[in-house]
């Protein structure tokens, strides 16, 4: 299977498991985004800290990602796995705000196979809680199946890492299961 084709199904893969999560879990409140969010602030490039497992990532790869926006409002999308070896695994897409969200729930599209997939209606990214400064920013699903901590620089101190733990966790996250970059 050539490099292309691997990521349009790394993409359709990501964007299926991305839509079937925007069902609320099960015995748990409705979780909680960030105030609003400036998406100019929002945009440039972040670094994956944690992550709970997923069958669209290598447990052992990190990634990158980067948001720029659109003069439509959207934001261009490109998301990189960066594995062990050094390959590199892109896929890219469009997110759009949530009508009454605020810019805290962005409903994301990927390209290729993927673009047949619609994104839920509620949104498929959801930003839980941002730094004030956007150096920092949990992402994740209201069934609480996806999750990842972002940030601006490549490393976070365990202490600042810890703060989003807890908070993921007092939102309902499994963090015994969540994987830490090196």
């Amino acid at each position: 299977m050539n490099l292309r084709c691997l990521s349009l199904v790394a993409a359709a893969t990501l964007t299926a498991a991305l839509l079937s999560s925007c069902t609320s879990g099960k015995n748990l409140p409705p979780l909680a985004t960030a105030g609003p969010v400036d998406l100019q602030r929002y945009s440039g490039l972040w670094f994956e800290q944690f992550r709970l497992p997923n069958s669209f990532q290598n447990d052992e790869a990190t990634a990158e990602a980067r948001y720029t926006p659109q003069p439509d409002g959207s934001v261009r999308v490109v998301n990189t796995e960066v594995r062990p070896d050094g390959t590199r695994k892109t896929a890219t897409g469009t997110a759009t705000a949530v009508p009454g969200s605020r810019n805290s729930r962005l409903r994301v599209k990927f390209d290729g196979l993927a673009a047949i997939v619609p994104a839920a209606k509620e949104g498929n990214y959801w930003i839980i809680r941002l730094a004030p400064d956007y150096s920092a920013a949990l992402v994740g699903t209201p069934d609480r199946k996806f999750l990842w901590l972002l940030s601006r620089d490549r490393n976070l101190t365990p202490a600042r890492r810890n703060e989003y733990v807890q908070e993921a966790r007092r939102q309902g996250f499994d963090t015994s299961r969540l994987l830490s970059r090196p």
